[in-house]
């Protein structure tokens, strides 16, 4: 499902064994890496504190402990966010106004999701624009909002767990 990463390796213990501090050069082997290369680093223990700041530079981790003690982490590139669908009719949804209407439907099975933003989408008026969350991807709802003038974008999260969708309202004189 994943592709193979690519790692260069950082061995950090002789930086610390001579009483240096690694996270200059832990932060150079960063920048050097080239797009989906990821970073293998070697250290005498666990850098905690560095899960935090390679996450918010877009690694997610591996972390092995190896036989003398030691510690093996990887850190690998996020996966991109998942493809956008979108119905592909009217203004682009970056024009789109801020939702009026938020849900988190999540929590339940269908069809009650569908018949949820169906009923919201008669309540708005056009242009107006609900954001939901959902615990699957909404196949049968693309249609019928298609069918009823809305347009609609939508992917999964970061996770691949949720849903989310947009809804703009369409004229009902369509």
């Amino acid at each position: 499902m994943t592709m193979a990463t690519e790692f260069k390796t950082l061995d950090v213990r002789p930086i610390l064994e001579s009483g240096g501090e690694p996270f200059q050069a832990i932060m150079g082997a960063v920048d050097a890496l080239a797009p989906g290369e990821g970073l293998k680093l070697l250290a005498p223990f666990r850098p905690q504190p560095l899960f935090t700041v390679m996450a918010r530079r877009g690694f997610d981790y591996e972390l092995e402990e190896l036989q003398d003690g030691d510690f093996e982490v990887r850190f690998l590139p996020k996966q991109a966010e998942p493809e956008i669908r979108y119905s592909g009719d009217g203004p682009s949804p970056d024009l789109w106004p801020e939702p009026s209407i938020d849900l988190d439907l999540s929590e339940l099975d269908p069809p009650e999701p569908m018949v949820r933003l169906l009923a919201e989408a008669e309540r708005l008026d056009p242009g107006e624009v609900i954001f939901a969350v959902l615990s699957r991807e909404p196949l049968f709802l693309f249609p019928e909002l298609t069918s009823r003038g809305h347009q609609w974008v939508g992917n999964f999260d970061a996770t691949g767990n949720l849903y989310r969708i947009m809804i703009r309202i369409g004229s009902r004189a369509e």
